[in-house]
């Protein structure tokens, strides 16, 4: 399986400053859920014959709000978003969301059962920001992330590992390890690397929610879009 690595331009001062925001919000996740629909853990929608048994590989994407679609509805979550995409480019795979907020490395490994239970093909892994926000110790997380890449691969998954960036202002040390957590696992583990999950839309004001930290409706839009196009780069032909 071949690898893909997409570099990721060093943010701007404007987007540096922009995404220290989340620093100030990341546990909003917790203390302030998002509506129901947006943290249900829903499939698309299948298309295939009403009563006919979907037997496409299944895609899981694993993660956090991002993933679930804070603030949006189940439609409008990027995993909706990418059902739509491969159904266009002819990609016969159907997108089950196992997106929670909220969730750190930690709380996705002990629910990693339902989502093997899918029998994904595919994993799109987006975990970490939140073990970031909350400075949590990066050795934790790393374990976590190996764990949860080994239980997929053992379960007969391959996983696509979707990077995440932090702050600027959680010290150097602290972010400059953050941002090699990623990089280093795709390359020991010879996983595909989507650098950053939010690549083009991180802290646009028109691709994001009121909170100015979710992508709304139109961001996940774009999201989805990348992701596709980073499968059709790295799928076998």
């Amino acid at each position: 399986m071949s690898r893909l690595f997409r570099h990721y331009r060093c943010p701007s001062l404007a987007t540096s400053v922009a995404i220290a925001l989340l620093a100030a919000c990341g546990a909003s996740e917790t203390d302030a859920p998002a509506p129901p629909d947006a943290e249900l853990a829903a499939d698309s929608r299948p298309t295939v014959a009403p009563g006919a048994p979907d037997a496409r590989p299944v895609v899981v994407a694993f993660g956090d709000s991002l993933t679930a679609g804070q603030r949006v509805g189940r439609s409008e979550t990027y995993p909706a978003f990418l059902q739509r995409e491969f159904d266009m480019r002819g990609m016969s795979f159907r997108v089950v969301n196992e997106g929670i907020s909220g969730d750190t490395t930690a709380v996705a490994l002990s629910r990693i059962d339902a989502a093997i239970a899918h029998r994904p093909k595919w994993v799109i892994l987006a975990l970490g920001a939140n073990d970031g926000l909350r400075g949590l110790p990066l050795d934790a997380m790393e374990r976590n992330l190996r764990e949860i890449i080994g239980q997929f691969g053992q379960a007969g998954a391959s996983v696509v590992l979707a990077g995440m960036k932090l702050p600027r202002n959680y010290g150097p040390e602290y972010v400059r390890d953050f941002d090699r957590v990623y990089p280093r696992l795709a390359e020991e583990l010879d996983l595909p690397l989507i650098p950053f999950l939010l690549e083009n839309v991180a802290m646009v004001p028109e691709l994001n929610n009121a909170d100015g930290i979710h992508p709304n409706s139109k961001g996940n839009e774009i999201i989805a879009r990348q992701v596709a196009l980073a499968f059709e780069e790295f799928l076998p032909d």
